[in-house]
């Protein structure tokens, strides 16, 4: 660990200690319940039926036969739940002008992609259900589907007519009309006569968050309250989704998330999967259970990604960055999601990242294809636009002629300029991108290794080296509630916890987070224990329950720990508030003279003290009370940032490539990340390694595809690559300390820095091997073919791109100032 905050370290009992996770016991042992596990009496098991077509009007469905098939209940269309069904929202609209088709969880006349449920059958056995569901014969009158996202910005063929657009919304954050920077055109245009100006355009390909667990659902409408059991990283956001739109009272729902098996985004939504199950339950008076098949998770659960990124930097003759211009072309597939039109948008924070640009715009237009809606996946546009801006840095770079490093250190904030305001407008609160930098380098040997490149092109090794560097920062802790209100999102940022002082000594946390993998019982047990002096294994964690946990925010964008671990510690400290005067009467002491520390109150000065579960026992019997105290310790708390925090790293990767075949093998990869205060040690570690594959996993492997008529042809794990653990190799990870200021604990947060700034280390890695040859660009994922393709495009071009003005990606003059749709039309790789 290498520390550059200048404070002393705190030595604790509990932060900062690598505690193996409490919750792994049950789940590693199978002894928990997941969602499928749940068996209830009479329970029903539905299976829906799903478009094969991605775009088509429904103009019959015959259900006879399904329903006489043996063990079938009832066989449910569109039609039949309409009253009840619900509709699937979007939480975060960009602007009144947004356009926004209608989702039903199941279409009554027209379906919108492959996969969308037209019909449900609810049978006594789940094998039953499958195979009645292939008894429904449904006749469709196909239409023609818009697939390619720029042909959708053409709006030729409409996913959707009756809008009479593709074009959902378009969005800019621009820097001179922000007052945060000067006029980027007038940058660009500057740089062109005496400067650099680099034009790239790049692909953010599709991806499918492939959670281990396929998605679940039990709803039991019996009894006072309609129960939910849902494999979902967001309870109290589901809750309100089908309360806002079925007609059921709040009160009268509760949402219980149980042990969730992974998410990566790819679980936070009201799914129609959800309301069918809802729907047919209430219609039934039955419990039913639905849990997916791998094949219909990666069809129907939401996509990720997916977008054409054409961007402008501009930078003086030395390298110094004077502007930067991003235009994005996003595909949201079939319909909005609950905040997958916002995903772009949590990247034009980004695309500026840790340099100093004087002036800046961002372009984001949102378009709908007839493909599987997208929404966020781990990350959530703060990856594309990191992969953006690093490999553009990688480009200025070998313009000017210098190394990757050196042209980043040229442009960085340094150590001592924080807090700095950035040029799209954010306060980077803490930072030290010299301190990890230089960590990483000494780890991955980064001179050794750029000799044996330069040695391996020498000699013309078919086999070269390529380095690549990515040196990343990003805005976490999804929040403050003024900030998201200001962009038109739907919800606020805040966090709650309770604390409940039990009379044995044993503390119960409520946590509105909701965990699928990150292990909140464990580092939360470590904070409250921390706080409160008590030991580590009397602390439960609550969590996933809308019952238990009425109040929450949920799970997503890196919030749990940076907001919803900031809720417990104002709850714990509040916990000791309440005790003081309950000591000052029970030690006769003036409630002044009182410290605490360690779980203890002492009289300063003296000996006597009284530890706080004796307090908490005292309150429980109320025989010796202050007169009129309330007899509970327990307390409640809400956090709401005032700014997110910004995690930062340098990651450094080596990439052997055969320039004979185009296999690339990853040689060497060392990232640092600073991510402020550490709770626990091992679950950072086991955060940024799988962190870490899932963004080595875009850039040499994972793609979903289309065929020419809508059909996901990536729609399996043999057609989807996914890697393994033997695909990848032993990472080193290290870290440094520059505590986050916008919460007491110092935390940045963790989930999502892997994923973030990987995937531009892996590429810039393997551009740097083939460089020589005249490549600047491989296209996502960069698998053998494509590599041996470029090179074999390349031919025998060993040059660099043209000095001062490199060659664009588009055709030029393809972008229309006037015209944001037309952005990148015309656009080749």
């Amino acid at each position: 660990m290498t520390a550059v905050d200048d404070r002393p370290e705190a030595k604790t009992a509990e932060i900062g200690r690598a505690r193996r996770r409490k919750e792994d016991q049950r789940l590693i042992t199978g002894r928990t319940k997941w969602t499928d596990n749940i068996q209830l009496t009479g329970m029903l098991h539905l299976a829906m039926v799903r478009s094969p077509l991605a775009h088509a009007t429904i103009s019959n469905i015959d259900t006879e036969a399904a329903r006489s098939a043996p063990g079938v209940i009832a066989v449910f269309t569109g039609e039949d739940i309409a009253d009840i069904q619900g509709v699937n929202i979007t939480a975060w609209p960009l602007s009144a002008e947004q356009k926004t088709p209608d989702h039903l969880p199941m279409p009554l006349e027209r379906v919108s992609h492959a996969g969308e449920i037209v019909a449900v059958v609810a049978a006594r056995t789940a094998a039953a259900a499958r195979d009645a569901a292939e008894l429904v014969d449904v006749d469709y009158d196909e239409l023609p589907a818009v697939l390619d996202l720029k042909e959708a910005a053409t709006d030729a063929v409409l996913a959707h007519p009756s809008l009479g657009t593709n074009k959902s919304a378009f969005w800019q954050l621009d820097s001179k009309e922000g007052g945060t920077g000067e006029d980027v055109d007038e940058a660009i245009a500057k740089a062109r006569e005496g400067g650099i100006v680099i034009e790239r355009e790049y692909r953010q390909q599709r991806l499918i968050p492939a959670f281990m667990e396929p998605r679940s659902t039990v709803v039991d409408p019996t009894g006072e309250q309609v129960t939910m059991w849902s494999a979902t990283q967001v309870p109290h956001i589901l809750r309100f989704c089908i309360a806002a739109t079925t007609g059921l009272p709040e009160s009268k729902i509760r949402v219980i998330a149980p042990d969730v098996g992974g998410g990566f985004g790819g679980k936070l939504q009201s799914t129609p999967e959800e309301f069918v199950t809802l729907a047919v339950a209430r219609k039934l008076g039955r419990p039913c259970k639905y849990t997916e098949t791998r094949s219909e998770s990666m069809v129907s659960a939401h996509h990720g990604r997916d977008q054409w990124q054409k961007l402008t930097l501009c930078a003086e003759k030395d390298g110094t960055v004077t502007g930067l211009k991003v235009e994005l072309l996003a595909d949201l597939g079939a319909y909005a999601a609950l905040v997958g039109g916002g995903v772009p948008v949590l990247g034009a924070w980004m695309f500026n990242s840790i340099y100093k640009f004087p002036a800046y715009r961002f372009n984001t237009t949102n378009y709908y294809t007839n493909k599987t809606w997208v929404d966020a996946y781990r990350g959530a546009g703060r990856p594309e636009a990191t992969y953006a801006i690093e490999r553009l840095m990688d480009e200025l770079a070998a313009e000017v002629g210098v190394d990757p490093l050196e042209i980043r250190e040229k442009n960085w904030i340094t150590h001592d300029e924080f807090p700095f305001t950035t040029v799209a407008g954010m306060t980077y609160d803490s930072g030290n991108y010299e301190a990890a930098t230089a960590r990483a380098k000494e780890l991955f040997g980064y001179d050794e290794l750029r000799a044996e490149q330069r040695q391996r092109r020498e000699s013309g090794d078919p086999v070269q080296l390529g380095i690549g560097v990515s040196t990343f920062t990003e805005m976490c802790g999804l929040a403050p509630s003024r900030v998201l209100g200001s962009l038109n999102y739907g919800a606020g940022g805040w966090e709650s916890a309770s604390i409940r002082m039990l009379a044995t000594g044993t503390v119960e946390v409520v946590t509105g987070t909701s965990p699928h993998g990150q292990g909140h019982e464990t580092a939360w047990s470590q904070i409250v224990a921390d706080r409160l002096g008590v030991p580590f294994e009397n602390v439960e964690v609550l969590h996933g329950d809308t019952q238990i946990a009425p109040k929450g925010m949920d799970s997503y964008g890196s919030r749990s720990l940076v907001v919803g671990g900031e809720a417990l510690v104002l709850a714990a400290d509040r916990v000791i508030e309440k005790a003081k005067p309950f000591a000052a009467h029970l030690l006769e002491a003036n409630a002044d003279d009182l410290e605490f520390r360690d779980g203890r109150f002492s009289v300063r000065g003296t000996d006597k003290g009284i530890g706080l579960t004796d307090i908490a026992l005292a309150t429980f019997a109320g025989h010796n009370l202050p007169d009129g105290a309330e007899p509970s310790l327990d307390a409640d708390a809400t956090f709401d940032p005032v700014n997110f925090s910004f995690p930062h790293g340098t990651h450094l990767c080596a990439m052997e490539v055969d320039t004979e075949t185009g296999a690339t093998k990853m040689r060497k990869y060392v990232c640092v990340d600073d991510i402020g205060v550490i709770i626990n040690p091992l679950i950072v570690e086991g955060q940024v390694h799988g962190g870490l594959v899932q963004g080595i996993a875009q850039a040499l492997w994972e793609g979903a595809e289309y065929d020419e008529q809508g059909t996901l042809v990536s729609g399996s794990f043999v057609d989807y690559t996914l890697p393994t653990s033997a695909d990848t190799i032993s990472f080193i990870t290290d870290h440094t300390t520059s505590p986050a200021t916008s919460n007491s604990l110092g935390t940045k947060g963790v989930g999502e820095a892997g994923t973030i700034a990987s995937t531009p280390a892996v590429v810039n890695a393997i551009v740097d091997a083939l460089r020589p040859r005249g490549i600047n660009d491989i296209t996502m994922p960069c698998t053998p073919e494509r590599v041996w393709t470029a090179i074999q495009s390349a031919g025998s071009n060993q040059s660099e791109p043209t000095p001062t003005e490199v060659q664009p990606h588009f055709e030029a003059g393809s972008g229309n100032q006037d015209d944001p749709g037309s952005a990148t039309e015309g656009a080749g790789q």
